[in-house]
């Protein structure tokens, strides 16, 4: 059996991975281990737990709400937020965890469970596993007085609505702005903020019924976005995925601003404010190579991390920087959040086109992307990637063809036997031919069984 927990947090299909029975078990075993590592020393703990509008959170809410009353927990429930709203709240409110049932931008039947330690900080992966190995031990469980009370917050939402806006440093007037809330987590407060930031908001999935979240709106299907943004006449689009950790943009006609671009925008504003910390930008391997050159012309230094968020949260935190993310649009401002959150990242870049006075495009226009293709490579044995002659060969060989105007990246999955090939060129032809070639060689020389 593999590890449970995954990059970010547990996930599956709600009620047959994820079930309630789990979600019970893994919240007892949660307060355990907190517990017996010194977080509740000296007092009754506190969990705050929250949600996205999936239909399944409802039961796995309840689940996860009894197994931490069970264990002597008191619980808070702020209902449906964003998942950085309850990494806010659980640093706010003082909680010694959070909990939050989400999948994030995965279809409607999945669902998961996300822990946040004290201060809304991710678990780090010693304590997870530590949760999956107590999952069903016997314990000595509370009785009257001790067990857990579980109170309803429902001023959480306009507590973290202040937040967000006390970030900001300028108003959004007179822009005109459509957001995408994925029919998710965000659909009451993205709105709400952007309107009391001063924007003129047209909002679209945000209508969630727990049935339809990211289904055929939000971060991962732009193309209604796209679409609504020049037909309204607005300035601009934002659009969240469903939990609303993660943010994409579109300009006045329509054209996707990624999170290469809108991490650009970002780090120029934040350096012109004095709050770009030793002038660095954090971002994966896979960001663009036009964000490398443009970052590199504007003085600004770029720390590559391996791939994912918590990859960037480690070397940000390890150097005290604080901008970075991903070219998926999760954007971490650290000096604001403790995790990715997307309606803040808009709000930052929509208050930076306010300030400029300059439409999204132009401004976005300081990265020029570079045509990326990727190929996966299935059926090899990704172990012996670093040490193949041949393979570095075509590497070498394709790296001095490209010159300047490239990028090859060669990776190994993670979970399977594969290995992604990723070129940038200076045109689409010229990754591609170059991607498949690298793939040719990478499938002849570790090939299984060659």
């Amino acid at each position: 059996m593999g590890r449970l927990f995954g990059t970010d947090g547990v996930r599956g299909r709600a009620n047959v991975d994820v079930t309630a029975e789990l979600a019970l078990d893994l919240s007892v075993a949660a307060a355990h281990v907190l517990g017996d590592a010194g977080a509740f020393a000296g007092h009754r703990p506190v969990a705050v737990v929250g949600r996205d509008p999936r239909a399944s959170g409802e039961f796995l809410e309840s689940a996860v709400v009894a197994g931490l009353a069970s264990a002597g927990v008191d619980v808070v429930r702020v209902g449906v937020l964003p998942t950085p709203a309850i990494a806010y709240l659980t640093d706010t409110l003082d909680a010694d965890l959070g909990v939050v049932l989400s999948a994030s931008h995965n279809p409607m039947p999945d669902n998961g469970i996300k822990f946040f330690a004290r201060g809304g900080h991710k678990l780090p992966d010693e304590i997870e596993d530590a949760i999956e190995r107590r999952i069903g031990e016997q314990w000595q469980r509370p009785t009257g007085a001790e067990v857990g009370r579980v109170s309803d917050n429902g001023g959480s939402a306009e507590r973290y609505l202040r937040h967000l806006l006390s970030t900001l440093p300028n108003r959004l007037d007179g822009l005109r702005v459509v957001v995408d809330c994925a029919h998710g987590a965000a659909a009451m407060v993205a709105p709400q903020a952007l309107r009391r930031a001063g924007a003129e908001v047209i909002a679209i999935g945000a209508e969630p019924t727990g049935l339809n979240i990211n289904d055929g709106y939000g971060s991962t299907h732009l193309n209604r976005l796209r679409a609504a943004v020049p037909e309204r006449g607005a300035d601009a689009g934002i659009a969240l995925d469903g939990d609303a950790d993660r943010c994409l943009a579109v300009d006045s006609a329509g054209v996707v601003v990624d999170g290469d671009q809108i991490m650009a925008v970002l780090a120029l504003a934040m350096r012109e404010a004095g709050t770009l910390a030793h002038d660095t930008l954090v971002a994966t391997v896979m960001s663009n190579l036009g964000l490398r050159i443009a970052m590199r012309h504007e003085g600004i230094r770029l720390v590559e991390t391996a791939v994912g968020d918590r990859y960037v949260l480690e070397a940000m935190k390890a150097g005290g920087f604080s901008l970075g993310g991903e070219q998926s649009g999760h954007v971490l401002l650290l000096d604001h959040a403790t995790t990715g959150d997307g309606l803040l990242t808009g709000l930052h870049l929509l208050a930076r086109v306010a300030a400029a006075g300059k439409p999204l495009a132009e401004m976005a226009a300081v990265v020029t992307r570079f045509p990326q293709v990727l190929v996966n490579v299935q059926g090899v044995d990704k172990s012996r990637l670093d040490t193949c002659a041949e393979v570095l060969a075509e590497v070498a060989v394709v790296e001095n063809s490209l010159g300047e105007s490239g990028r090859v990246l060669l990776r190994p999955s993670g979970t399977e036997p594969l290995v992604r090939v990723m070129v940038e060129a200076g045109t689409e032809a010229a990754a591609r031919a170059a991607a498949e070639r690298l793939a040719a060689v990478v499938q002849r020389s570790l090939a299984i069984n060659a």
